[in-house]
């Protein structure tokens, strides 16, 4: 049977993204900070919103993302500086409002837009992810196979396993918030 991925690549790519998907970055510390602030069900609509901005990411390495940011490296450095900048204004917009419990109405929110927004810029306007796009994908695929197959198959594989990996620390900071702000909770 010719599969439309050699499964070593596969196997190994799972590996990896496996590795990439637990590693805190922007996208697991707003899960966190989503779910601290906000609760489970906020935490996991902030990882759908995540998850599609991958999505889109993936389509644009259809389109040939890889060829653009090689032709015109400003655009890499443009993306890489504005998606820096708004992590880091979410950062300090979280910042500013922790001390409240989920649903407070003096909480502070990190924008108008919601959790769904807010993951999807996050995710999108992440460096990381125009790295993994132009760097960390590229090695897997084989230019001898169909490029939309193995695409569509490493788009499962990715979108899976940061589902797990962003639910998991989204939920784990609404937990957190749960535990803390129980009276019984105390030192």
């Amino acid at each position: 049977m010719d599969w439309p991925v050699d499964p070593h690549r596969y196997l190994t790519f799972l590996g990896v993204m496996a590795l990439l998907a637990m590693t805190p970055g922007p996208a697991n510390l707003f899960a966190v900070a989503t779910g601290v602030r906000d609760g489970k069900a906020a935490a996991l609509l902030g990882m759908m919103g995540m998850n599609a901005a991958t999505l889109v990411w993936f389509g644009a390495a259809a389109l040939g993302l890889g060829t653009l940011v090689t032709a015109f490296p400003a655009i890499f450095r443009f993306i890489a500086i504005a998606g820096g900048l708004y992590v880091a204004w979410l950062g300090i917009q979280a910042i500013c409002g922790t001390g409240h419990a989920p649903g407070d109405p003096g909480k502070a929110h990190l924008t108008r837009r919601g959790p769904l927004i807010d993951g999807f810029m996050v995710q999108f306007a992440t460096p990381k992810a125009v790295l993994f796009f132009t760097a960390v994908l590229p090695p897997f695929l084989d230019p001898a196979r169909p490029l939309a197959p193995q695409l569509a198959l490493f788009a499962v594989a990715t979108i899976g396993l940061d589902a797990i990996t962003m639910s998991a620390y989204g939920l784990s900071g609404a937990a957190l918030t749960r535990r803390m702000t129980d009276p019984a909770f105390g030192w």
